[in-house]
């Protein structure tokens, strides 16, 4: 089955633990060059908490799903077992840290016995070096099934019978992103890392530079598929906020981003290794819009987002990558201890952040 063999993609992600290790070493040292003073007093434009630890819950309806167009057959959509996913994150002056993972406990992952089990890993690091903006990223999931089963066996009944599985379907991406924020009267902290509040509507252009290793691997008995991608993209992003009644905003985005993708894709079945490599153009488009309340220890609110992602692969498949979901947040500001705010103030000072 073509389409599904196609779909036997992965990355092998060699020493990528390593390599976060010494792009956040790289970053702190770097990041004098980009720095600014930061102010602790507030201003017309924002109100700063510079001696606050944020701490957020972000819950997720997003998913992970990949979608082979074939336009002489049948579509595949291979889709990860999952109905949320969960964010823990923690954000201090000029850096922030969040963990995201499956959460069982509110039953959304489940049907496991006809849809296979799914297991998901983000680690996520942010960089705030004055008007620049620098995230290094890691994930990985595993555990994919056939959604569409109904294109390919009419006799199959949804919710009786077992969908087609790839419990060995496995995804790895190490990625990373700089961006600059042009309006210095627009905080992005205030809609991010929430450790700033902005007091009037703004707008900013924020371009960002976006580049990726992805690794993509599958088993299916004497099938074994191995894929390196690695992705460039430039996106020419705006972001505006609307500050209502001083406690309250919304806060609407949009991205849209050209790029290129090198790929390596390796495989050997039934004994038979074969090596391709290609280079395609992608077209994507990411936005949003987020809503929500602040105060000066708790804040809430949700956004609504979407990504769209495309390269024709060949004249009659078309990869995509397309996501709507929604997210709820709450956070909560508490004065830093000294065990943290020592050794940060220590580092702030000296490389003047």
């Amino acid at each position: 089955m073509k389409p599904i063999k196609k779909q036997n993609f992965k990355i092998t992600a060699h020493n990528t633990i390593g390599l976060c290790v010494f792009l956040l070493a790289f970053l702190l040292n770097f990041s004098s060059l980009y720095s600014q003073n930061e102010k602790s007093q507030d201003t017309a434009n924002f109100i700063y908490y510079p001696d606050k630890i944020m701490i957020r819950t972000n819950l997720s309806t997003q998913t992970d799903n990949y979608l082979l167009n074939n336009k002489k057959g049948s579509n595949l959509d291979l889709q990860t077992n999952n109905s949320y996913k969960l964010f823990l994150s923690i954000d201090y002056k000029f850096i922030g840290f969040s963990y995201g993972f499956y959460p069982k406990f509110f039953g959304g992952n489940k049907d496991e016995d006809l849809k296979g089990k799914s297991t998901f890993s983000d680690y996520n690091f942010r960089f705030f070096l004055g008007r620049w903006l620098q995230t290094v990223n890691y994930s990985k999931t595993k555990g994919y099934y056939v959604a569409n089963m109904s294109d390919f066996e009419p006799t199959w009944i949804e919710g009786k019978d077992p969908y087609l599985q790839f419990p060995d379907f496995k995804t790895l991406q190490l990625g990373m992103s700089t961006s600059y924020l042009f309006n210095p009267k627009f905080s992005l902290k205030s809609i991010t890392s929430f450790t700033e509040w902005q007091k009037k509507s703004a707008g900013t252009f924020l371009p960002s530079l976006i580049y990726n290793y992805n690794t993509i691997r599958s088993k299916v008995d004497d099938l074994d598929g191995k894929q390196k991608e690695f992705d460039l993209k430039l996106a020419a992003g705006y972001y505006y906020n609307f500050i209502i009644h001083k406690n309250f905003y919304v806060a609407p985005n949009l991205s849209p981003s050209i790029g290129v993708k090198f790929m390596k894709d390796k495989s050997r079945d039934a004994g038979v290794e074969t090596i391709e490599k290609d280079t395609y153009f992608t077209k994507n488009l990411d936005g949003g819009l987020k809503m929500g309340y602040n105060s000066d220890r708790i804040l809430f609110g949700a956004s609504l987002n979407f990504s769209v992602s495309s390269y024709n692969e060949d004249k009659d498949n078309i990869i995509s990558n397309d996501k709507v979901y929604g997210l709820l947040y709450f956070g909560y500001r508490f004065d830093a201890p000294g065990f943290i705010s020592k050794p940060v103030e220590k580092i702030d000072n000296k490389i003047k952040m």
